[in-house]
């Protein structure tokens, strides 16, 4: 690649950069005959609700996983919500959650009363911020929610440690970390229940669906009662009794979810493996140009749900949405993260909460003032992130043609930066 200056960007007239159709490169799932051989291999068998495909993804992921149990679930929603109730949270207990995560590592704990108490997440790796969940921990603290988000690790070293001195349950959200590594261990056993979600978009999709984790047999009988109405006539405990209701709650994963799923999985690591070279391919021009992209530590291998990078547009022109159009100018296909932070959501800014989580006009219960101002460090970090393709199947080309894109536009910063300014 030339080092001569890169001609002018394409906002400001010149060629684009990406000329490349990245539809094929960003394809997911990726969807083959051996899929759909083993969905139609379900369907001619006939047992759509209670075929044994279902408990044989429960043993891949079992055994990938060395766990003792491993549920299966409609989707990582029901997934969490099962965790929340195998921990036997007490209404007005509370769990230190982080707010830069999906909604469904919070809201469902609203269901069995437990209220969430938001921390700021750390700036490296945008995991739960030990300092701060240790700081909001009183009496009536029992569990943290640990998210992997976007594939990396949490700092569970500290988390873990954490957990241990003040007695918490730690519940692990996995969703987006199949694959992931920490210290040696894989995500997904680090926590006391751990939770991957199968959906669609996932490292190991289902279409729908989640996996639940555990070595503790007394949360696998009570996640078994919450809405498995199968499973509860196997359990060898007291929980059995409640076979003829569950908690009036069906949380069983289909099984063509759980063929698709089983398939998936199996591919999992090469299609991981590639997805990580491309990225860190990228990364390491990407970074050279001064964004932070999120590299992991030597102790942590992280996978890519999702690419995400940061741009401190404190340290220079263009502003990041400047930076942001002039991008997609040149063909990139550029966005803001998907998630919107929850804290900020009206379910918890409008006290909407109190009433799910059936604790709505408690004396005894002093309830979270949530503001949408409370994470002035998670709010501020979330500003700085633009999210780019994961290329899961892109050739060099293409991800050259990305460089390429990000230099033209760096080269011209003033330039697009006056132009923005005249246009807002």
């Amino acid at each position: 690649m030339s080092d001569s200056k890169p001609s002018l960007p394409h906002i400001l007239g010149g060629p684009k950069a990406v000329t490349i159709d990245g539809t094929e490169a960003n394809r997911w799932p990726i969807i083959t005959e051996e899929d759909q051989a083993a969905v139609l291999e379900v369907l001619r068998d006939g047992d759509l609700s209670l075929h044994p495909v279902t408990r044989q993804l429960e043993d891949d992921y079992r055994n990938y996983f060395d766990v003792r149990h491993a549920i299966a679930h409609c989707n990582g929603t029901a997934a969490l919500l099962a965790a929340f109730f195998a921990l036997d949270l007490q209404p007005g207990d509370e769990v230190l959650v982080p707010s830069a995560t999906f909604w469904a590592s919070v809201v469902p704990m609203l269901w069995v009363g437990a209220i969430p108490v938001f921390c700021e997440s750390e700036t490296q790796r945008m995991g739960l911020d030990p300092d701060d969940a240790e700081a909001k921990i009183t009496p009536q603290t029992r569990a943290m929610v640990v998210v992997h988000l976007w594939g990396m690790p949490s700092r569970m070293s500290a988390l873990l440690d954490i957990a241990r001195r003040h007695n918490l349950k730690v519940i692990e959200d996995a969703s987006h970390a199949h694959g992931a590594t920490w210290r040696g261990r894989k995500c997904g056993t680090l926590g006391d229940i751990s939770v991957f979600s199968l959906q669609g978009s996932k490292l190991a999709p289902a279409g729908e669906g989640g996996i639940l984790l555990t070595d503790d047999d007394t949360y696998m009988q009570r996640v078994a009662s919450l809405g498995d109405i199968t499973r509860i006539l196997e359990l060898p405990s007291p929980e059995q009794r409640f076979a003829a209701t569950s908690f009036g709650i069906k949380t069983r994963m289909a099984p063509l979810s759980a063929a698709v799923a089983r398939v998936q999985f199996r591919h999992m690591p090469e299609r991981n493996r590639r997805r990580n070279e491309n990225l860190r391919y990228l990364s390491t021009a990407l970074e050279g140009m001064g964004f932070n992209t999120c590299l992991s530590p030597p102790h942590v291998e992280r996978v890519y749900f999702e690419y995400m990078i940061r741009y401190d547009d404190e340290r220079g022109n263009p502003p990041i949405e400047a930076l942001m159009e002039a991008l997609r100018a040149e063909g990139c296909d550029a966005q803001w993260p998907r998630y919107p932070l929850v804290h900020q959501q009206p379910i918890f800014t409008e006290g909407c909460f109190a009433k799910i989580a059936g604790i709505a006009g408690r004396s005894n219960s002093t309830l979270p003032a949530y503001t949408e101002n409370a994470l002035p460090k998670t709010e501020a970090a979330n500003r700085q992130f633009l999210k780019l393709p994961a290329f899961p199947s892109a050739e060099p080309d293409l991800l050259d043609q990305y460089i390429a894109a990000f230099k033209k536009v760096l080269a011209h910063a003033d330039e697009i930066s006056a132009a923005w300014c005249r246009s807002t």
